[in-house]
């Protein structure tokens, strides 16, 4: 879409022609626009009031983020210094967005923006059309196009203060890496914006392909010889037998390719011309450009570059590889999980203990299992030990380790004892409320000291290891009946988490899409429309636990080609206690709402099911917005909660 744009007036009449009737009257707006508006309408956005959730990265996932996209930023980002030096001063911004919308770099002017629009334009953001309407970094991206969105064309009236141009970098291959944005407020638009904006990507293009393929031959080629050497040039790269393996996109217009051509097309077959010939033509004429006719029509001047040596480069340290966020993807919607994950991802890496409270089978374990897996320990051992499970004999020979022969039955090699196996790791002591008191006594001096002595003699052995303790007893309860040392408690709560029973979590209906995923992945398992009220009223006493093993059970259940879980499926336990459940009284209502309401939230179910517990293509499948999706997940918790199952902490 070329600059220019539609009176103001009329875009805010096509909007609400749109709201009301769902359709775009003809003329009112550009097709480019209104092929945005019409995607934007889809997916639930409200054009008018609060912006719904958008997704922010965190630190930890925006830092992964930039790692993989090392080799954009790194060319790209001399370029966004460019743009900054010429758009100095006029009160607008570069910015690099990735792929998939997210706000990788931003320089520029940020005085026209209020504080919360600055967060929005701040690296982390996402800026693709489905969470922010039609925008020029979404709407290049939906379009594979550049684009100029300018004041009320944004769909979101809240961002009408903006002017924005934008263009999409792909890379040698032809594969879509992200894109260039200017934005400024509207005022301050300039109709060479457009045409900077697009110069730009091309620069980057041409970087990226030149640091690609720099040890290729490769052709540089214009209509004009004039044209060879500036952004306008086409660029290929050639394969030892004269196959084009990659090029940029001027270089792909100029010679009526698309990117699927790349690898499969001979050079012969676009130019007439044999690389043999273009080479020799090289080798005499230096960097002249030789006129060659093309295999369809026209001509193109062109200029040959043999492939270099590979220069003798000193190479650059190896950064670490990204760490996993196993905690991020512990968060599948409920809200006490989100602010636990937050909390916890705040203290990884500090010598903070973290003590995590909960009913059996909530998932403490998993959790531990995350934060090791997420912090800078990462690579470390990972001890877990069960406070409960160690008779009181063993617990203290099991922990501490024994010198050789300390006591009778003991290895004649003796033991290191768990807490020094944890050393520069992660030391998980769950059920911490059941050890005897003795021990705690004895934990506490290694958690003071940070030396351990073995039994049975020996000198102190320093340790050093993150800790993290787990009860499903409330300790203040223990401590007053003097079951547990005071002490200990303000020792290892540093940080306490309590993570709530399955019946309390607003995500119940994710939670199971994603267990079954996991079980079948790729297979489109789901669970019947009839059972899944059953499951979502049902308390599940032994939580998280508990709907593991059921659901793994009903997987290893199903024929060959079912990919409906039902009745058949379940365990003869379970299913004794669901048909003898009766469904938890509602608010009054009449049969025909009740009916609906189940018949809704079954489909819910089944669309979250079917889509492997990814929200945004359920809510596709469903024809609404992903905040309106979580809001009936939400209001279906809320109906299934019961006070006195609450565990108090």
């Amino acid at each position: 879409m070329a600059p220019g744009g539609t009176g103001s007036a009329a875009l805010h009449h096509a909007r609400r022609m749109l709201l009301e009737r769902g359709e775009l009257p003809d003329g009112l707006v550009g097709d480019l626009v209104a092929r945005s508006w019409r995607r934007s309408f889809d997916t639930g956005l409200a054009p008018i009031g609060r912006l719904g959730e958008t997704p922010h990265l965190s630190a930890v996932e925006l830092e992964r983020t930039v790692e993989r996209q090392q080799e954009l930023i790194a060319h790209a980002r001399p370029v966004m210094e460019y743009l900054h030096g010429q758009i100095h001063g006029s009160g607008c911004m570069a910015i690099l967005a990735d792929e998939r919308g997210v706000l990788l770099e931003a320089l520029g002017d940020v005085d026209f923006l209020s504080r919360a629009e600055r967060v929005a334009l701040m690296p982390g953001a996402s800026w693709l059309e489905r969470y922010r309407g039609t925008n020029a970094i979404g709407t290049a991206l939906a379009e594979g196009a550049p684009v100029v969105i300018h004041g009320a064309e944004h769909y979101l009236e809240r961002n009408a203060f903006l002017t924005c141009a934008a263009a999409p970098v792909a890379a040698p291959d032809g594969r879509l890496l992200g894109v260039l944005d200017i934005s400024g407020e509207q005022r301050s638009r300039h109709p060479h914006t457009f045409g900077l904006v697009r110069a730009a990507a091309q620069m980057v293009e041409n970087r990226l392909f030149d640091a690609r393929h720099g040890d290729s031959v490769r052709l540089r080629f214009h209509p004009l010889a004039e044209g060879i050497g500036t952004v306008a040039e086409g660029v290929v790269a050639l394969s030892e037998d004269g196959w084009i393996v990659g090029a940029n996109q001027a270089g792909l217009a100029l010679l009526g390719l698309a990117t699927a051509d790349l690898g499969a097309t001979p050079l012969e077959r676009v130019l007439d011309m044999r690389l043999a010939d273009l080479i020799d033509w090289g080798r005499q004429h230096s960097s002249q450009p030789r006129l060659v006719n093309r295999q369809r029509s026209g001509r193109l001047f062109v200029r040959v570059e043999s492939a270099r040596r590979p220069r003798a480069i000193v190479p650059a340290p190896k950064r670490p590889s990204p760490i996993p966020d196993r905690l991020a993807m512990l968060d599948t919607g409920d809200a006490r999980m989100r602010a636990a994950i937050e909390r916890a991802s705040k203290v990884l890496g500090k010598p903070i203990p973290l003590l995590l409270l909960g009913e059996s089978g909530v998932g403490k374990g998993l959790f531990v299992r995350a934060l090791h897996e997420s912090g800078p320990r990462h690579s470390k051992p990972f001890v877990a030990v069960n406070c409960a499970a160690l008779p009181e004999t063993l617990i203290e020979a099991e922990l501490f380790g024994y010198a050789p022969g300390a006591f009778t039955g003991a290895r004649r090699e003796g033991s290191p004892g768990r807490i020094r196996e944890a050393h520069g790791g992660t030391l998980f002591l769950d059920e911490i409320g059941d050890m005897p008191l003795a021990m705690q006594a004895r934990l506490l001096c290694v958690l003071h000291e940070r030396k351990v002595t073995p039994l049975g003699g020996g000198q102190p052995i320093a340790v050093d290891f993150a800790l993290i303790c787990a009860t499903h007893r409330n300790l203040k309860t223990e401590m007053e009946a003097g079951r547990f040392r005071s002490d200990l408690y303000y020792r290892i709560n540093g940080l306490t988490l309590a993570l709530p029973a399955l019946r309390e979590r607003g995500d119940f209906s994710v939670l199971v899409a994603r267990l079954i995923e996991e079980e079948g992945p790729g297979r489109g398992l789901a669970l019947d429309a009839a059972l899944a009220p059953h499951f979502a009223d049902y308390p599940w006493p032994g939580n998280l636990r508990q709907l593991c093993n059921v659901i793994r059970t009903a997987c290893a259940l199903l024929d060959e080609g079912e990919t409906t879980i039902t009745w058949r499926h379940l365990p003869d336990d379970l299913l004794g206690e669901l048909r003898s459940r009766t469904p938890r009284p509602c608010p009054p209502e009449t049969p025909a709402t009740e009916n609906l309401r189940a018949v809704s939230d079954a489909m819910i179910v089944q669309a979250i099911g079917s889509s492997g517990g990814n929200m945004s293509e359920a809510a596709r499948r469903l024809g609404i917005s992903r905040n309106t999706l979580y809001r009936r997940l939400k209001r279906g918790t809320s109906q299934r909660r019961s006070p006195h199952h609450r565990f108090n902490t």
